[in-house]
């Protein structure tokens, strides 16, 4: 017995020594089935990349939702009283069916299911809201369990959407779920966007929590890059809510707008009708394409802007001449101004002020056809404008024949895009020199901070002269305020303005013209103020419902006008009338007593804000910076510390708005565009960082409209009763 026992503990004892050293059972690696065992991973989700406007604000964003899962197996439940899986599936289906995009029949295949643990619902059962979340757990329905996601939220809704595009949860080869960009910017840096997962590793026990002296391994999560862009949020809202304003009110085919800043190139708005929801993809039609840039029209009238501007920088172009207007015949074709009788004998400013076809056909006389081609190069026609975009159309400028070249000088046969026109419109607005139009100011690694990608300014030509600029200017501003002039209507309450309409007609299939009162492309290519152009702007709008006493203009008049003037407003832009008088130099007085820079400022005649203690400190900032040359009477904001009193912000500008509430450190909210119309904390109230402030913004046409329906609202109380 002695002996066998001890042969069975030798035995014993050099398994367990041959185990140790080699660290192998039976073939197998002994640590790695421990680690199988005890090991635990968690994933960290990654958000997709921010897209935000040139001032930072959110146009796209991964925000929380939640993802819905269906706990079917009886196993799942311990205790019948407490329930843990689905027990009642009609009732389950008739709720779920209220709130998620299934109907209850197939909700009810779905909850049958036999032989599994869980259910999942695919897409329906995603990016369910928090509300919705809420209201489904306040029903107590056992089984139903609520996993943490992330969804792309879009808070703009309808806001360049065919820019934006969308991105969608698409189920990978390894069972996962990933957004995917499917159009616009989500799709074309969709690479850039995404980012990468990271991971928590620790040793765990059976029921997954952490084991005694194990350590977690921690691999952060890698966010998408940010990428911001060249539209400013608030001029693409004013743009915005135009368009849908005409698109209500007359019905159009279709519209495409954009605003620039013809000193930079950038696009500060672009947008288009049809348009959708990138969060619903309400609205979404098979036109997937950015018509802005992917799109070709002939230019109609506008298109004489670059004609006139030939001539002029050839010495051809003289406004005093006298033409005779109605038609032109070139061989056996005879060329006629929209009022086929014409106007008689006139002059050539007064032809350009009337948009005659006639006189840009005697013009190209004087000009001669290859100068005229040559000009059309040199402003960009008949090739991409190289924007950071792809599927950029390039045009067509046809010169076949001797006609191909007349017709082209009014915007007719050859075609261009509305970037086109855009980017040839910033030379005649910035003195000659024509800049590359961009969206993409750059991309940068949240993470690091890093910048991967940075666009600057470019140049990419100069057609004409400083002299000739300017000189088109004023005949552009001519069309707008003399007599004759087909831009009446796009004339602003406090801005001068210069542009050039354009009546365009549509070809159809067959390649022949479309007839009929509506059928048209009605535009306006146009800039403000004149005496020193902030913006260039281009609206079409095609084949508009009009009355019998409406004309085309009127629709993208309605348009122009409320976007530029509430734009150039919201830019802190000084009306024309202004201009006379002088600037003043904003001294420096950070770190100057607070009493001693009041002074300094009231002196120099300033609206002031102090945002601290207003008796007594030092200066810490000032708001705008030393050197900066305003008009009197400009609001100024200065910063000491101490306790803040609240102003009067009515009449304020988003702008002002955002910087007091960035010098401040105050929790405020800003709500609409526009100025400051009410406050949530009354004027004179001491407050603190944890204080909520809403602050109402309304644009002037919103205040307009609301005063005129108070005011109509009076006169119908004042009606005698029946």
């Amino acid at each position: 017995m002695f002996l066998f026992y001890g042969g069975l503990f030798f035995l014993l004892l050099s398994r367990m020594i041959f185990i140790q050293v080699t660290g192998e059972a039976d073939g197998q690696a002994l640590a790695a089935k421990a680690a199988a065992k005890y090991e635990r991973e968690q994933i960290i989700n990654a958000s997709r990349g921010e897209i935000v406007d040139k001032n930072g604000e959110v146009i796209a964003e991964d925000t929380l939702s939640y993802r819905l899962v269906a706990v079917l197996s009886p196993k799942a439940t311990e205790n019948a009283k407490k329930p843990k899986h689905v027990n009642d599936v009609e009732k389950t289906a008739s709720v779920l069916a209220e709130y998620i995009p299934l109907s209850k029949e197939k909700l009810v295949e779905r909850l049958s299911k036999e032989g599994v643990y869980q259910v999942e619902f695919g897409s329906a059962g995603r990016d369910i809201s928090h509300e919705n979340m809420t209201k489904i757990k306040e029903q107590k329905l056992p089984g139903l369990v609520f996993v943490r996601d992330l969804k792309r939220f879009y808070p703009g809704g309808t806001f360049s959407s065919h820019l934006i595009g969308f991105a969608v949860k698409e189920e990978q080869p390894d069972g996962t779920f990933q957004t995917v960009g499917k159009m616009g910017l989500e799709s074309i840096y969709n690479k850039q966007l995404t980012g990468k997962n990271g991971k928590v590793q620790y040793d765990g026990d059976l029921w997954g929590y952490l084991l005694p002296n194990s350590e977690e391994m921690v691999t952060p999560a890698q966010d998408g890059y940010q990428i911001h862009l060249t539209l400013d949020k608030t001029v693409q809202n004013f743009l915005e809510d135009a368009m849908s304003r005409v698109e209500e009110e007359y019905s159009p085919e279709s519209m495409v707008a954009m605003v620039a800043d013809p000193k930079t190139g950038k696009i500060l708005a672009m947008s288009q009708r049809p348009s959708f929801d990138p969060e619903t993809r309400d609205g979404l039609t098979d036109n997937w394409l950015n018509e802005t840039i992917e799109n070709t029209i002939e230019p109609g009238s506008t298109m004489k802007t670059f004609t006139v501007a030939a001539a002029m920088e050839e010495k051809k172009w003289d406004p005093n001449a006298w033409y005779q207007s109605g038609k032109y015949t070139l061989l056996d074709t005879t060329i006629r101004d929209h009022n086929l009788k014409g106007w008689g004998n006139i002059t050539y400013l007064e032809g350009f002020q009337r948009s005659s076809n006639v006189a840009m056909a005697y013009l190209l006389e004087r000009l001669g056809d290859t100068a005229f081609l040559e000009y059309l190069d040199k402003f960009g026609f008949g090739k991409k404008t190289g924007i950071d975009l792809p599927n950029e159309a390039s045009g067509k400028i046809i010169n076949k024949w001797p006609l191909d070249r007349l017709v082209s000088t009014f915007g007719q046969g050859s075609t261009v895009t509305p970037m086109q026109l855009i980017q040839a419109e910033t030379a005649i607005a910035n003195d000659g020199t024509m800049m590359k139009p961009y969206v993409i100011e750059k991309i940068v690694n949240p993470l690091t901070k890093e910048v991967m990608h940075d666009s600057k300014p470019e140049e990419t030509g100069k057609p004409i002269s400083a002299d000739t600029a300017k000189k088109m200017r004023e005949l552009l501003a001519s069309t707008v305020t003399s007599e004759h002039g087909s831009g009446k209507r796009f004339e602003l309450t406090d801005y001068t303005v210069a542009g050039k309409t354009g009546t365009a007609q549509i070809p159809n299939k067959e390649g022949k013209y479309l007839s009929g009162y509506e059928n048209y492309l009605y535009s306006f290519l146009g800039m403000a103020p004149v005496e020193d152009p902030q913006l260039v702007v281009y609206v079409a709008v095609s084949k508009p419902k009009l009355e019998a006493t409406e004309v085309g203009s009127m629709p993208v008049s309605e348009i122009f006008k409320s976007v530029t003037e509430n734009s150039l407003k919201y830019m802190n832009i000084k009306p024309e009338q202004v201009k006379s008088i002088p600037t003043v130099t904003l001294p420096e007085v950070k770190e100057k007593d607070v009493a001693v820079a009041e002074n300094q400022m009231l002196d120099q005649k300033m609206k002031l804000i102090i945002i601290g203690n207003t008796d007594k400190g030092i200066i810490t900032e000032q708001f705008p910076a030393a050197g900066t040359k305003i008009l009197p009477g400009s609001l100024v904001m200065l910063k000491t510390e101490g306790p803040i009193t609240i102003p009067d912000f009515t009449n304020w500008s988003k702008r002002h708005v955002l910087v007091y509430q960035m010098l401040s450190g105050l929790n405020i909210e800003v709500v609409g565009n526009g100025y400051a119309v009410s406050q949530s904390v009354s004027k004179g109230t001491v407050t603190n960082e944890q204080t909520p402030i809403v602050i109402k913004l309304e644009t002037p046409e919103e205040t307009n409209i609301k005063a005129k329906k108070e005011t109509e609202k009076k006169g119908e109380e004042k009606l005698p009763q029946d």
